[in-house]
């Protein structure tokens, strides 16, 4: 009983988050004629209005981001042509990413250069957690096994990270920047409720992906700890 009530709240964790964004999304979804232009036209005018003209507005079909290595803006395809709030606000968040290149946001170059390192780690360290016990049964010296194992563990602890540091870099997108951009009057007062919920729930997208990072370390490391 215990068993599947942890379970249930590890299930809940994992994916409550990621349920309820998109939710959220779907539900602001609906086209609004009163509103000017359309999520990319929104982002062009915000980065021209921040002097970020350098900066490329783009659609993509790998989820809506600010990409800081190649200056570009990407949007969904709904969200870059669309006159929703959910295109509003969304895209209003990845112009926030924009401006927080442009300052210098610390936590921001963190993760770009964390991801970097995530990428090269998660690579080898999925062959070394695959290797170890090979390796360990033919040389029949567990040390190198041992060796291997940290090298999987330490490609797990930097991604974890990079999904820690995503978060607060999420959460100032929505409500340092993007929440006081939408309020000087790019939404009514009426859509200020329902804007907070949308830019909520483009900074919690990433949780899901933190809580399985810890979850996956944390199932490491006791599979490692001294018995």
């Amino acid at each position: 009983m215990h068993f599947v009530i942890t379970a249930l709240l590890i299930f809940a964790l994992l994916f409550g988050p990621q349920f309820w964004a998109r939710r959220t999304f779907k539900r602001y979804s609906s086209e609004q004629d009163h509103f000017p232009g359309t999520g990319g036209e929104l982002a062009r005018h915000l980065l021209d209005r921040f002097n970020m003209t350098e900066v490329k507005v783009e659609t993509t079909e790998r989820g809506d981001h600010y990409d800081p290595e190649s200056k570009t803006v990407r949007l969904s395809s709904q969200n870059f042509s669309g006159k929703s709030l959910t295109a509003i606000a969304v895209a209003c968040h990845e112009v926030g990413h924009a401006i927080q290149d442009k300052e210098g946001h610390g936590l921001l170059r963190l993760r770009t250069r964390l991801v970097k390192l995530a990428l090269t780690a998660e690579r080898i360290g999925s062959v070394t957690i695959f290797l170890a016990p090979v390796l360990t049964g033919i040389f029949k010296t567990p040390s190198i096994g041992m060796l291997m194992f940290l090298a999987g563990i330490t490609s797990i602890f930097i991604s974890t990270i990079v999904h820690l540091v995503t978060l607060p870099v999420e959460w100032d997108a929505s409500f340092g920047k993007a929440m006081p951009i939408l309020e000087e009057g790019y939404v009514n007062e009426q859509e200020r409720k329902a804007a907070r919920k949308v830019l909520k729930a483009a900074a919690l997208t990433y949780v899901a992906g933190s809580l399985a990072g810890l979850l996956n370390l944390w199932r490491w490391i006791r599979v490692l700890r001294p018995r």
